[in-house]
C-alpha cells in the first residue's frame, strides 16, 4: 500500500533501486543534489542535472517537461552521500509562470523499478516560490529513509542550491535554465478538446502569434477547469490519436494533476458574510475537503486572534506613552490639563480595542456558524462521540487520513471548539498525562479520580482507532501491570475485541513487550532488505496499539528500555504506544526518560492549556474527546468491530 506522505513525514524504503516520477501539469525542471553527513554539497559534481544528468547512482531529465522519471540507485552512491535530495524548479522562458502557486501541485512518487508506488507526496502549500525540495532520502541505522519536505525558495534554483552550502550556487542554475531553453521551443501543451469555439479561438491566435512554450493549452481531456468539463462537439470530435489534429498526447484522459475545485458557495445577499458550506476547500475526496476545511478554520481562529491581540497591545503601549507624556509635561499639570488629557487618551485606547474587538466577533462569528454547519458532517474518524454518524456506524473499508483526538479553543471565545486533527498512521505515540498538570486555582479531581479520568480517555482514543481501521488492519494490546484498570478496560474486553487479555504482573508485561519488539526488529530487517515475503507466517502485520496503564509502575529496567525502543522505531513500522502516566512518578528514573516523554504527544484527560503554537505563540486549550453521560457509545461501536473481525477471520 502506497504511504501518502504529508509535509515532514517520513517512511522506510523497502528497495534501494528506485524510480522517482514527477507530475506538475507544467514543464519544471529536476534535478538531484547529494549531500555529506552535514547535509552539506560539497561541489557541482554532487549535482545531477539537464547539463549533467548522471552521477554515480543517479540520472535525471535532461529536459524541462511535466512529467519525470528519475532513476536512482541508494547501493551506488558514494559511502560519503548521506543525503540524495529531489529538487524542482520552474523553467524561465517566454509564457512560463513565475510562481509555483500559479500551477497545479506537483506530484512525487517513489517505488521499485516495475513495482508499486511506496510512498508519494502532493507538494501544497506554495505561492510565491519557483523552486522547491520535493523530497530526500537519508541513512537511517543502516536503512534508507524517505521523507517528504516541501520547501520552497521565492529565489529559485539558485537560493535553493546555495541553501544546501554549494558555492557558486547562481552560476549553477544559469547553465541548468540554459540548458533546457531549447527544450522549451519544443514543448507542446496537452490539446484542448477541438470544439467549433476552441478552433475559432486557435485561428484567432494563430494571428497574434506562439503564447509560448510555457502557455495555458487547456486541461487534457476528461479533466475539468474552473468552470467544469469542456463539452465535445458532437459534429466536430476530438481527432484520434496520430492523425494529423494535433500531437499525440500520453496523458492518462482520467489523471489529474490537482485536487478538484471545491463546491460552489451560495452567493451571500449585499451586506451579509457569505453562507458556510461543509466541505467548501480542496480536496479529492470529500473526507480530505471537510480535513482542510477544519484546517483552514484553525489557522483563521489563530490568525483573527493573533490580530486582535496586536491590536490592543498596540492600544496599551500607546496608552502608556500618551499617559507618560501627560504626566511629564510641566505646562499640562500647571494649566491643570493633565486629567483632561489623561481621558482623552484613556477614550482612544478604549475607541481602539472596541474597533478590535468588533472585528474580532465579527470574524469569531463567522467562523462559529461555519463550525456549526461542519461539525455534523464530520466521518467517524472526526465527529465528536456525541455526533448522530455513531449510531449508524459501519465498519470502513479503507483507512481515514486523519484522527479526532478532541477539540482546541482560545480564551477569546471559549465555545468556538476547533477539531484536533492527527494525521494517519501516527508518527508519534500518545501520552495521557494522569498527573496534576492545571493550575492550582483550576478545579482539579483527586489523584485516583484523575488516573481514571486518564485510562477512560485512553480507552475512548482507542476505541476510535479501531472503530475507523478496516477489519484486521488494526490491533490493541494493553498492559495493567497491577490490574487497576479493570473498571475502564470494560467495553474493550467485554466487546471481544483484544485478541489477548490485559497483560498483568511482572511476567505479562515482559511477554507483552519482548513480542512487540521482535516483531519491530523482524519487520525492520524485512524492509531493508526488501524480504516482505520472508515474515514468518504467524506474525501479526496488523498495525498494533500497546496500550500501557499506571506507568512505570510494574517496569524493571529492561522494560523500560523496551519500551523507549517501542517508542522510537516503533511507528515505522506499524507499532504505536499510548500511554497513561504521570511522569512525576517516573522522577525516580531521573533523566533517562526524559527522551520517551519528548517523543509522545502529551495529551491530557482534563481541558489544559499546554498546547504551544510556534506559528502566533498562542497557548491552545486543549479539550479531551467527551464520551456522552447516560449514553453507551463506545459498547454498540466495539460490538461492531468485534462482529466484523470475526467476519475477515474466517
Amino acid at each position: 500500500m502506497t504511504a501518502e506522505l504529508v509535509r515532514g513525514q517520513n517512511h522506510p524504503l523497502p528497495h534501494t533501486r528506485l524510480d522517482i516520477g514527477v507530475s506538475a501539469g507544467r514543464p519544471v525542471v529536476a534535478a538531484v543534489t547529494l549531500s555529506d553527513e552535514d547535509g552539506r554539497v560539497p561541489g557541482t559534481e554532487w549535482v545531477a542535472h539537464p547539463a549533467q544528468p548522471a552521477l554515480p547512482g543517479v540520472e535525471v531529465s535532461r529536459q524541462a517537461t511535466a512529467d519525470h522519471l528519475l532513476a536512482v540507485d541508494l547501493n551506488a552512491v558514494p559511502a560519503s552521500v548521506h543525503r540524495v535530495t529531489v529538487l524542482l524548479a520552474l523553467p524561465m522562458g517566454p509564457g512560463c509562470p513565475v510562481r509555483f502557486g500559479a500551477v497545479a501541485a506537483p506530484f512525487v512518487s517513489v517505488g521499485a523499478p516495475d513495482g508499486p508506488e511506496t510512498a508519494s507526496y502532493t507538494v501544497t502549500g506554495l505561492d510565491s516560490e519557483s523552486a522547491v525540495v520535493a523530497m530526500e532520502f537519508y541513512r537511517r541505522q543502516g536503512g534508507w529513509k524517505v521523507r517528504a519536505v516541501g520547501q520552497g525558495y521565492a529565489g529559485g534554483l539558485a537560493a535553493c542550491l546555495a541553501d544546501q552550502g554549494l558555492d557558486r550556487a547562481g552560476e549553477l542554475a544559469a547553465v541548468v535554465h540554459e540548458a533546457v531553453a531549447p527544450g522549451l521551443s519544443r514543448t507542446v501543451g496537452t490539446p484542448p478538446p477541438r470544439t467549433a469555439e476552441v478552433r475559432r479561438n486557435a485561428a484567432a491566435a494563430a494571428t497574434t502569434g506562439d503564447p509560448g512554450p510555457c502557455a495555458d493549452h487547456g486541461p487534457a481531456l476528461g479533466t475539468t477547469s474552473d468552470t467544469g468539463p469542456r463539452p465535445v462537439d458532437p459534429a466536430n470530435p476530438p481527432p484520434p490519436a496520430g492523425t494529423h489534429g494535433g500531437p499525440v498526447d500520453y496523458t492518462h484522459p482520467r489523471r489529474q494533476s490537482a485536487a478538484p475545485p471545491p463546491p460552489a458557495v451560495p452567493p451571500a445577499a449585499p451586506g451579509r458574510p457569505p453562507v458556510p458550506v461543509a466541505g467548501d476547500a480542496t480536496g479529492w475526496s470529500m473526507e480530505e475537503r471537510l480535513y482542510n476545511q477544519v484546517w483552514g478554520m484553525f489557522e483563521d481562529l489563530a490568525r483573527t486572534t493573533a490580530a486582535y491581540r496586536s491590536a490592543v497591545d498596540f492600544a496599551d503601549s500607546r496608552l502608556d506613552q500618551e499617559l507618560d507624556r501627560a504626566l511629564s509635561d510641566p505646562h499640562s499639570r500647571i494649566a491643570g490639563t493633565a486629567g483632561g488629557a489623561r481621558e482623552a487618551a484613556r477614550a482612544r485606547h478604549g475607541e481602539l480595542t472596541g474597533r478590535a474587538r468588533e472585528v474580532l466577533d465579527r470574524d469569531l462569528d463567522q467562523l462559529t456558524a461555519e463550525s456549526e454547519v461542519v461539525e455534523p458532517a464530520l466521518p467517524p474518524a472526526f465527529a465528536r462521540w456525541d455526533s448522530p454518524v455513531w449510531q449508524s456506524y459501519r465498519v470502513p473499508t479503507e483507512m481515514p487520513m486523519a484522527l479526532r483526538l478532541g477539540d482546541l479553543h482560545l480564551p477569546e471565545r471559549p465555545g468556538l471548539r476547533i477539531p484536533m486533527l492527527v494525521r494517519l498512521p501516527l508518527e508519534r505515540g500518545l501520552w495521557v498525562d494522569s498527573g496534576r498538570s492545571a493550575p492550582e486555582s483550576a478545579v482539579v479531581p483527586d489523584g485516583t479520580r484523575l488516573r481514571a479520568l486518564a485510562m477512560d480517555t485512553a480507552v475512548a482514543h482507542a476505541t476510535r482507532l479501531l472503530a475507523v481501521h478496516p477489519a484486521g488492519e488494526f490491533t490493541v494490546r494493553v498492559i495493567d501491570p497491577a490490574g487497576a484498570a479493570a473498571r475502564s478496560l470494560t467495553p474493550l474486553v467485554r466487546s471481544g475485541v483484544l485478541d489477548e487479555p490485559p497483560a498483568a504482573g511482572a511476567g505479562g508485561v515482559s511477554a507483552v513487550l519482548a513480542k512487540l519488539t521482535q516483531r519491530v526488529d523482524l519487520v525492520q530487517m524485512a524492509v531493508r532488505g526488501g524480504a516482505a515475503d520472508a515474515l514468518p507466517p504467524d506474525l501479526d502485520t496488523a498495525r498494533q496499539l500497546l496500550v500501557v496503564n499506571d506507568f512505570p509502575h510494574g517496569f524493571d529496567d529492561r522494560a523500560v528500555t523496551q519500551l523507549r525502543y517501542l517508542a522510537d522505531e516503533g511507528p515505522a513500522v506499524g507499532v504505536h504506544l499510548l500511554m497513561v502516566a504521570d511522569r512525576e512518578d517516573a522522577s525516580a528514573y531521573g533523566p533517562v526518560l526524559d527522551p520517551l516523554w519528548r517523543s509522545l504527544l502529551r495529551i491530557t484527560p482534563v481541558p489544559d492549556d499546554h498546547l504551544a503554537d510556534p506559528w502566533v505563540q498562542h497557548l491552545w486549550t486543549y479539550e479531551p474527546p467527551a464520551v456522552p453521560d447516560g449514553r453507551d457509545v463506545l459498547g454498540p461501536v466495539l460490538a461492531r468491530v468485534a462482529e466484523a473481525r470475526r467476519t475477515w477471520r474466517r
